[in-house]
């Protein structure tokens, strides 16, 4: 541009980068484009996208809830009798009786003191961290965690350390080195319960004793782990029986609770310090009614249904055997999420692609939500699929990993 005394000066255009951006047309030129596919039908465990009728294979729908007669009433009756959204934030005018009665459920389902409901799962963790790790304090956090994690803790004032996947002697190492070269400040540790792409559960025993020595707070993201892991399904703390040594499990209403939404749970002074100072919370519009509602109709099922639960790990273990007894690396998968290690980005878009094609819907997952050459194809199953369906899904890979030389 010119300036007014007429010399020339170039800046740069904060666009430019984005008229530059042209990853996804490659793909899609490649007819090997896997995002964004619009579904026609409810998201249950066979789905109409793109015309095409699929057997879906690649949701987080475990307890097979999203379509669930009592659910979708409750949501139904909340919307007839409040409306369709609370037009502001918790902090304000967005708290209605239906937040606080879920709170209060959620507390007494996890066995804490309190709980906090935030608008989504992301604003949870992004809330949660960046308001409890201040100056001079730290927080640790597992290479693999989710990006909600990673963003709340860069959103943080403290120092952020990483140590690597699920190794309990990698993070006593780096919180050693925390200790003796950083400060005396506080530490949070926080890890998923369950990994949402490789499906492994966190050692948390070891994790807790690393803390004790240290003198840090753990937190949870139970996300995957909800309606899940434990005997009652409260998640990994309940899984292991380190309910009290855990300080505060995050968990998350698009999932098992097929709603949406996210909340914490932890001490009554945890949770009253996290209401008053998470701008993620007082800044954003407290979750609709017909989501607060659901998701009690769920818990409702969650607590009077244990056979759901029961359902939903014979279809993982079925799966996660089939495809070891075909030949595929599954990784250390212990979960209802079972996932196809590929290695290639591309040679991962390719084998979704003709998954989709033959009517099985998964998820193929590359880099940075994997470590680089890990692409994969993530499975996950519900406690509504049928033994036709796996039967169907087991036959679609197995023929597509023999095409593609993945086994034999």
């Amino acid at each position: 541009m010119q300036t007014k005394d007429n010399t020339i000066v170039s800046y740069k255009d904060i666009f430019e980068k984005c008229y530059n951006f042209d990853d996804a047309d490659k793909i899609k030129a490649m007819g090997i484009y896997p995002y964004f596919h619009p579904l026609q039908s409810a998201p249950g465990d066979e789905v109409l996208i793109d015309g095409h009728k699929c057997i879906m294979v690649g949701s987080n729908n475990y307890l097979g809830l999203v379509n669930h007669p009592k659910v979708k009433e409750a949501a139904a009756e909340a919307a007839r009798k409040y409306g369709s959204g609370c037009t502001g934030s918790r902090f304000l005018n967005g708290t209605l009786d239906l937040h606080i009665e879920l709170e209060n459920r959620l507390a007494k389902f996890m066995k804490k003191e309190a709980a906090l409901v935030f608008s989504t799962g992301f604003q949870t963790n992004l809330g949660t961290i960046s308001t409890l790790v201040m100056k001079n304090d730290a927080v640790i956090i597992d290479r693999q965690d989710h990006a909600c994690i990673v963003d709340g803790a860069r959103l943080s004032y403290g120092k952020v350390y990483k140590f690597a996947h699920n190794d309990m002697n990698d993070l006593e190492r780096v919180i050693d080195n925390v200790r003796n070269n950083n400060s005396r400040g506080g530490i949070l540790i926080v890890v998923d319960g369950i990994f949402s792409m490789e499906g492994d559960i966190v050692d948390l025993p070891h994790l807790v004793e690393v803390a004790k020595e240290y003198g840090a707070r753990v937190m949870v993201d139970d996300a995957h782990s909800i309606g899940v892991l434990g005997k009652t399904g409260a998640g990994t703390a309940e899984h292991f029986g380190l309910t009290d040594k855990v300080d505060i499990t995050m968990g998350t209403f698009s999932k098992s609770f097929a709603s949406l939404g996210g909340f914490i749970a932890a001490d009554a002074k945890v949770i009253d310090y996290i209401k008053h100072t998470a701008r993620s919370l007082i800044f954003s519009a407290s979750i609709p009614p017909s989501n607060a509602a659901a998701v009690l109709a769920a818990l409702d099922i969650l607590e009077s249904e244990p056979e759901r639960r029961e359902r939903l790990w014979k279809n993982a273990r079925r799966m996660k055997k089939e495809f070891q007894n075909l030949g595929f690396n599954t990784g250390n998968s212990a979960t209802p999420i079972v996932p196809i290690v590929v290695g290639d980005d591309l040679d991962a878009f390719a084998f979704w692609k003709e998954l989709f094609d033959n009517g099985v819907f998964t998820n193929p997952v590359i880099s940075p939500a994997v470590p680089p050459w890990q692409a994969m194809i993530r499975t996950s199953y519900t406690a509504n699929h049928t033994d036709e369906q796996l039967d169907r899904v087991v036959q679609v890979i197995a023929k597509v990993g023999r095409a593609k030389g993945l086994i034999s």
